[in-house]
């Protein structure tokens, strides 16, 4: 069975996908800004409200019911981004609200001579965390630099502005709006060697690629469900050392054991009952391609080996046929010898036509994709794209060939 036949056979458990507009099949390559969910993620958000809501820790079947979800949540998370310690997950509203408080609490041990690094390639909730932390006690903040001609960080920068005074570097591990993905491993190994922190956001890296916060060598991570066919919530992940040591900003009845000394209020019951299924989902995918896998970890990566595969089959004539058509210009990697370094994820613009107007003429026809900066918006102004923005094309693993032959031929009816 070909990646092509076995992912085609997923695409019934997303209700979504059967959606008509103007008498033709939904297209969704709006999945950067959230994909859509398997129906066994619905029926387990309905399933916790039908038969065990309640808040936790009570004496009685419902609480402990919800308990020992939240105990399976946990676990699930600790699985799918490469930790064998459940108690260093910690849940929140979403990345960004979980990024602000972690960033208060280390702030505090900042002084005005220290330093933190911030990318131009990243997502704002990587960065404003960052840089208003910073200015609450005076240190300071170096921004690194991309190459504009393929959208990659500039690493000599990076290490040019990386000293013993560097407390945190922030980074993400792929681009929400062009797609590339940074070599992490490397970034975090020349920040320990100078003593400094780092943080990752894999928010978009979570639905293409295995996290492997072990092999990745941060100490912190964070990521949101609702990309990876999940409900809105966001995961953080940190070095137990860490979030022992660090100071929650928390109510004094919270407990200051881990993980709940970092989960301000009661949590989202019912989403993180989705967030078990969609994980998953994931996990039985990689047990229908490798028979007799049970493990989660192993069956996560055995699915992300093809996921990786299938996407980078789509993204080759997704770029080809949008470099066939004249006036549009492709930011980012698109060397196929180079997919490795990038996602399936690619922003355009044309000489003529506003981002708004091709997005609005796409989706008048079915095909949904999303214009603007999409919070990247240092990268969008170092392309001098502000304030109209670009057009983003995102390929997830239930998208298909035909979608991609759909799209490049209504852009060019759009543009002749």
């Amino acid at each position: 069975m070909t990646n092509a036949t076995f992912f085609s056979q997923q695409r019934p458990q997303f209700p979504a996908l059967s959606r008509e507009f103007s008498g033709h099949p939904a297209v969704f390559f709006d999945g950067p800004a959230g994909t859509q969910v398997p129906q066994r993620v619905i029926d387990a958000v309905s399933n916790y409200f039908a038969t065990m809501n309640a808040n936790h820790e009570g004496l009685f079947p419902t609480s402990l019911e919800t308990d020992a979800m939240l105990d399976e949540a946990h676990r699930a998370c600790a699985a799918f981004v490469g930790s064998d310690d459940p108690e260093t997950i910690v849940f929140g509203a979403n990345m960004t609200s979980l990024t602000f408080a972690l960033s208060r609490s280390l702030a505090r041990e900042w002084q005005p001579q220290d330093e933190v690094i911030v990318t131009r390639l990243d997502h704002d909730a990587n960065v404003s965390p960052w840089v208003m932390a910073a200015a609450d006690v005076g240190a300071k903040v170096h921004f690194v630099d991309l190459h504009k001609t393929d959208c990659t960080l500039d690493l000599e920068d990076f290490r040019a502005k990386l000293s013993p005074r560097t407390k945190l570097v922030a980074v993400g591990c792929a681009s929400n709006s062009v797609g590339t993905i940074n070599p992490v491993h490397n970034l975090c190994r020349w920040s320990r060697e100078v003593g400094a922190l780092t943080f990752l956001d894999a928010v978009h890296f979570a639905p293409h690629r295995l996290i492997d916060v072990a092999q990745f060598g941060c100490d912190f991570l964070a990521c949101s469900a609702y990309k990876f066919f999940g409900p809105h919530i966001g995961i953080l992940w940190g070095r137990r050392e860490l979030l022992d040591r660090l100071t929650a900003y928390k109510v004094r009845p919270a407990s200051d054991a881990l993980p709940d000394k970092w989960m301000s209020g009661t949590q989202n019951h019912e989403c993180l009952a989705g967030v078990i299924a969609a994980i998953d989902y994931l996990a039985d995918v990689g047990r229908a391609l490798v028979p007799g896998q049970t493990d989660r970890r192993p069956a996560l990566a055995a699915a992300f080996e093809a996921i990786e595969t299938y996407e980078q089959s789509l993204l080759q004539p997704l770029i080809e046929g949008i470099q066939s058509l004249e006036g549009f210009t492709i930011w980012g990697i698109t060397d196929p010898a180079q997919f490795a370094q990038r996602a399936p994820t690619i922003s355009i613009t044309h000489r003529d036509l506003p981002a708004a107007t091709i997005a609005e003429r796409l989706g008048a026809r079915g095909i949904f994709v999303w214009h603007g900066n999409y919070y990247a918006l240092e990268l969008s102004e170092a392309l001098e794209q502000e304030p109209e923005g670009m057009v983003r094309i995102g390929l997830i693993h239930y998208n298909t060939r035909e979608e991609v032959d759909r799209l490049i031929q209504e852009l060019r009816n759009i543009t002749e």
